[in-house]
């Protein structure tokens, strides 16, 4: 990959030559290993309530080195980026090398792709720019409806710049840009407040997301959520069919599915999918990819934190399970290759299978035609907190956004309804794929092991049979 930036560690902080040895020496007789150095910059501001409640900026970096054999991995990370410092990380590292007889694995492809620009997202716009935005935004929302009470918008940037050094002498570096912008909306009326919230972002410029058509529309979708949720009944409680919207939806597939797809956990046979490969696991028509190779959006890397090539990676096709998302390691004890999955969320902790974009795609039905067809149930189009159990795939999600339809007909907003079952079960009982797959806005973070990292998710309009629908109507 060709270096676009100025960021060289090893030429202001580190020998290369000696990082290098060292990080052999760390190394030796392991399987795999490497030095991941980043360096990283943010900022923050939150506008709440009529007055700047929070702006921040954070500055740092850091290196992280690993040594693996087998299952076993031996990480240690500091804040200091020196020959020093390396040498003591890679004693910590070693001990997981122990007696060592291991033959290191092959060094990642090289790629030349970039999906997004490595310019400072930050740049373009100074600070009092940004919080004139910010009031602007305050004051447009107020000016929409009497009933609003409050309103929080916020931005938020970042540049983190990474360099992956191998054992074999491969260096691979990545620059990556992130920005969002949020709007929350409360309204009153006759004693009774809701909420809505809208935004998103990618990996782009901040300018682009401060310009007032943008803004606006955001502005908009969150007071109209929380205008529909003020008018919303109880929901019903009860087995029944669910028609989910298409886009941030696929949070659902992500939970739900996508983290049972995670190479490590099939590994380790704790997935409710492990054990499957080349078995229907879901209805025919049902395809979910893993993509991380989408320019701009929120999941996308040009590269994982291994220094493996981001790919297209398909799990399902068309109902079938054909792949596993992989890390090195667990590549390595699977017998596989690895497929760019391998992420962290910083120089303190180690790498693991992760999701980058996780979406289905779509099929033939008319998104309309499917909810004609809804006799009894539940039309969710946004979604909320969730929880979900890797090893036997049951979730339970909160709807923030879903009406009641009865013989086809979109009713009543309805409030508090929670969508609960099995990932696997729920595959297997899509009846209908919409032809309007589409993506998130760029909201979406995932945790996993206690790391975040940020995702993207996506779908088509899916009718779901047989949800037990958690409500709290009588």
């Amino acid at each position: 990959m060709p270096d676009p930036t100025p960021f060289r560690p090893f030429e202001t902080l580190l020998d290369e030559a000696e990082a290098l040895t060292i990080l052999r020496a760390a190394t030796d007789g392991a399987e795999d290993g490497e030095l991941f150095l980043e360096r990283r910059r943010s900022e923050m501001l939150l506008f709440d309530d009529g007055r700047v409640k929070t702006a921040s900026y954070d500055a740092g970096e850091g290196f992280g080195l690993r040594a693996v054999k087998g299952e076993v991995a031996g990480y240690a990370h500091s804040t200091e980026i020196s020959a020093a410092a390396l040498r003591r990380a890679a004693q910590t590292a070693r001990l997981a090398v122990g007696d060592g007889g291991g033959t290191m694995a092959d060094a990642p492809m090289g790629t030349n792709a970039r999906l997004y620009t490595d310019a400072d997202p930050m740049a373009g716009a100074d600070f009092g720019v940004k919080l004139q935005t910010l009031a602007e935004i305050d004051a447009f929302a107020r000016a929409l409806d009497p009933r609003v009470v409050q309103v929080s918008a916020s931005m938020a940037a970042s540049h983190q710049e990474v360099e992956i050094l191998r054992p074999e002498g491969g260096r691979v570096r990545d620059v990556r840009p992130m920005v969002r912008l949020n709007v929350s909306i409360i309204v009153e009326e006759k004693g009774r407040r809701e909420s809505g919230s809208a935004g998103g972002g990618g990996r782009i410029g901040l300018v682009g997301l401060l310009g007032r058509d943008h803004w606006e529309s955001i502005a908009r979708e969150a007071l109209r959520i929380a205008v529909v949720n003020l008018s919303a009944e109880p929901a019903p409680a009860g087995v029944m069919d669910v028609v989910l919207g298409p886009g941030w939806p696929g949070i659902l597939l992500h939970e739900a599915v996508g983290h049972g797809l995670e190479g490590d956990f099939n590994r380790k046979k704790q997935s409710a999918f492990a054990g499957l490969m080349g078995q229907r696991v879901a209805a025919p028509g049902v395809t979910v990819l893993d993509d991380g190779t989408i320019p701009d959006r929120r999941g996308s890397i040009s590269v994982d934190d291994e220094g493996t090539p981001s790919a297209r990676n398909v799990l399902i096709e068309d109902g079938i399970l054909v792949g596993y998302m992989q890390d090195r390691q667990s590549a390595r004890l699977m017998g596989v290759a690895p497929t760019g999955n391998g992420r962290r969320e910083s120089y303190a902790h180690a790498p693991m299978a992760r999701m980058t974009n996780t979406y289905m795609l779509g099929g033939d039905a008319d998104p309309a035609g499917i909810l004609a067809d809804l006799k009894d149930g539940i039309y969710a189009v946004g979604f909320g907190g969730g929880q979900v159990d890797i090893t036997n795939g049951k979730f339970v999600f909160s709807c923030t956004e879903a009406y009641r339809v009865r013989n086809g007909v979109v009713g009543a907003p309805v409030k508090g309804a929670t969508l609960i079952g099995d990932g696997a079960t729920a595959l297997q009982q899509i009846r209908a794929i919409g032809n309007d797959m589409a993506l998130d806005p760029g909201m979406g973070n995932c945790g996993k092991a206690g790391q975040w990292v940020p995702v993207g998710v996506g779908q088509p309009t899916l009718m779901i049979g047989g949800l037990t629908v958690g409500g709290s109507a009588a």
